[in-house]
C-alpha cells in the first residue's frame, strides 16, 4: 500500500522510471554478442559461485594480462564478478543481462532524490529525465560492466555525504563509509571521490575543523571494514594491501586499445554521441552560474569538483573509452537542470524538446550500434560457438577470443601463440584431450598474413571440424 501510495504521489518521476527502464531494456538486444569485458566479469562470477575464495585466472580460461601479472585478476574489481556470482549459484544467471537495465533505473531515482535534497523537486526532476535519455548511461545500462553499476554507489555516496555531512544526519555519516567502499570496489576509479570530499570539506571548513567529527572517522573504521577482505587477498597474491587497485591503475590506462589524444572525448562527433544536446546545456550552465557568481556556492561547488577531477582523470589516462567519462554524468545532469529550473521560458516544453533530442540520440546510437553487430561475421562466431557447446567437456579450445568462447563454451580456452608453426601449434595440444583450433572474423586481430598462414598450417596438418555456411574461408574450427 506505501508503494502504491508513493506511486499515485509521484506520477512524473513514475513515469521517468518507466522510460529510463523501457529504453535500457532495449539496449540490452543491442548487441547478440556480449563485449570483452563483459565476459570476463561474467566468467569471474560464475567460477566463484563454484569457488568464492579463487579470484584468478588460473583454471580453464584467461584475460589478456601482460607484463607478467598473469594470472592474476585483482585488476579487475570484484564487487560486481561476487554479485554475478550470486545468479550463477542460484541458477538465475538468464537474468544476469537484464540487471544493469534495473541499476540505471535506480541510478535515475537516486538522482532525483539528490537534486530534490541539494536543490529543489525541480532540479529532481529534471536532472532525473536528463538521466533517463543521455546516450552514454542508457547504452552502458544495457552491458554487464562495473561503470553503470559503479556510478549507482558513486551516487549513494554522494547522497550520503550530503545527508550526512551538510543536513547533520548522523547515520547518513556512518552509511557513507560504506557506500565509498563499495564504489570502489565496484570500480577502482571511484578511490577519487576521497579526493573530492577532501578538498570540498577543506574548502568548506576553511581549514580542517572536519577532522573533529567523530561520526567521520566511525565512517574510516566501516570503509577499511568493508575494504579489509579485499586487502588481505591484495597481501597474499601481491604481496601489498594495495596491490589490487594499483595493477588496476596499470590495466586501466596500459593494456588494451592504443593511447589516444587528450582532445579525444571532445571531438564534436564523439562529444555529440555522448552526451546529446546535454552537453551543451550543461556548459551553458556552467557559464551562466559563473556569470552570477554561484559556481562557489556548496552545491555547486561540491559537483564542480566531481566534474573536473573525474575529467581530468579521464584525459590524462593514455587509453581512453567513452565510458571512462560515466562518473562525470550526475554532475552534467544535474547542472543542467539548475539552469533549466531558472530560466523564464516555458520549462514544461523545453523539458519535452531536450528529451525528444536526447530520445533521438538514443536511437541514432541503437540503429548504428545494431547495424554494427548483426552481420555475417556475428552470426558466424555465434554458430561456431554453437557447434563447440557439443564437443566433449574435457576438450581444449584455442582462439583469439578465450573470454568471449569461455562465456558461451564452459570449456578450456587458450590464446594462439604469438609465433605461429606446426611445432608450436603441436606443443600446445594436451594428452588425452582433443583440441580445438578456431577462427571466426568476429574481434580479430589477426593480420592477413597471420590468418592465411594459420589457415595454411591447420589445412596441412588437421582436421576440418566445423565451418560457417554464411562465410566457410573466414570462420571455422580444426581439431586433431
Amino acid at each position: 500500500m506505501k508503494i502504491l501510495k508513493w506511486m499515485k504521489e509521484n506520477k512524473i518521476l513514475v513515469i521517468i522510471l518507466f522510460v529510463a527502464l523501457v529504453i535500457r531494456l532495449a539496449f540490452v538486444y543491442v548487441m547478440p554478442v556480449p563485449l570483452w569485458d563483459e565476459t570476463i566479469y561474467s566468467n569471474l562470477g560464475y567460477d566463484l559461485s563454484i569457488n568464492p575464495g579463487h579470484y584468478s585466472f588460473d583454471g580453464k580460461w584467461s584475460d589478456f594480462v601482460p607484463d607478467g601479472q598473469w594470472p592474476k585478476a585483482g585488476f579487475r574489481a570484484p564487487l560486481l564478478p561476487y554479485f554475478l556470482s550470486l545468479f550463477y549459484l542460484l541458477r538465475l544467471d538468464f537474468l544476469i543481462a537484464f540487471i544493469m537495465p534495473l541499476i540505471g533505473m535506480l541510478s535515475v531515482l537516486l538522482i532525483y532524490y539528490l537534486g530534490r535534497m541539494m536543490f529543489n523537486e525541480k532540479v529532481g526532476i529534471y536532472s532525473a529525465s536528463f538521466l533517463t535519455l543521455i546516450p552514454l548511461h542508457v547504452f552502458y545500462s544495457g552491458r554487464v560492466l562495473t561503470d553503470v553499476f559503479s556510478l549507482f554507489f558513486v551516487l549513494l555516496t554522494i547522497f550520503a555525504f550530503w545527508k550526512g555531512y551538510e543536513e547533520g544526519d548522523r547515520k547518513y555519516k556512518i552509511l557513507f563509509g560504506l557506500f565509498f567502499a563499495l564504489s570502489v570496489l565496484a570500480r577502482y576509479t571511484s578511490l577519487w571521490l576521497g579526493l573530492v570530499f577532501l578538498i570540498y570539506f577543506v574548502w568548506r571548513d576553511k581549514g580542517f575543523r572536519f577532522i573533529r567529527d567523530k561520526y567521520l572517522w566511525y565512517a574510516v573504521a566501516l570503509f577499511l571494514l568493508v575494504m579489509l577482505p579485499w586487502f588481505i587477498y591484495g597481501v597474499m597474491v601481491y604481496g601489498s594491501p594495495f596491490g589490487p587497485i594499483i595493477h588496476g591503475m596499470i590495466a586501466g590506462s596500459s593494456y588494451w586499445g592504443g593511447i589516444q589524444g587528450w582532445f579525444w572525448f571532445f571531438v564534436p562527433n564523439r562529444f555529440w554521441e555522448m552526451f546529446s544536446i546535454l552537453g551543451a546545456i550543461s556548459l551553458l550552465s556552467l557559464g551562466y552560474l559563473g556569470y552570477r557568481k554561484e559556481l562557489f556556492d556548496r552545491t555547486h561547488f561540491l559537483l564542480l569538483i566531481c566534474l573536473v577531477l573525474f575529467l581530468l582523470l579521464a584525459i590524462v589516462m593514455p587509453h581512453k573509452e567513452d565510458r571512462y567519462v560515466l562518473p562525470i554524468v550526475p554532475a552534467l545532469c544535474l547542472f543542467a537542470a539548475v539552469l533549466l529550473s531558472k530560466i523564464r521560458f516555458d520549462k514544461k516544453w523545453m523539458m519535452i524538446f531536450f528529451s525528444l533530442i536526447m530520445l533521438f540520440s538514443c536511437w541514432n546510437l541503437f540503429n548504428s550500434t545494431y547495424n554494427i553487430y548483426h552481420n555475417t561475421n556475428t552470426l558466424c562466431f555465434l554458430e561456431t560457438a554453437d557447434y563447440l557447446n557439443g564437443i566433449n567437456a574435457s576438450s581444449v579450445i584455442f582462439s583469439e577470443n578465450p573470454p568471449i568462447f569461455r562465456y558461451f563454451v564452459k570449456q578450456e580456452n587458450g590464446y594462439y601463440p604469438d609465433t605461429l608453426s606446426v611445432e608450436i601449434l603441436r606443443g600446445a595440444e594436451r594428452e588425452n584431450q582433443k583440441v580445438y583450433f578456431v577462427f571466426t572474423r568476429f574481434d580479430s586481430s589477426f593480420e592477413q598474413e597471420k590468418f592465411l598462414l594459420l589457415k595454411k598450417l591447420l589445412n596441412e596438418n588437421y582436421n576440418k571440424k566445423f565451418e560457417c555456411s554464411e562465410d566457410r574461408e573466414v570462420n571455422f574450427v580444426y581439431s586433431n
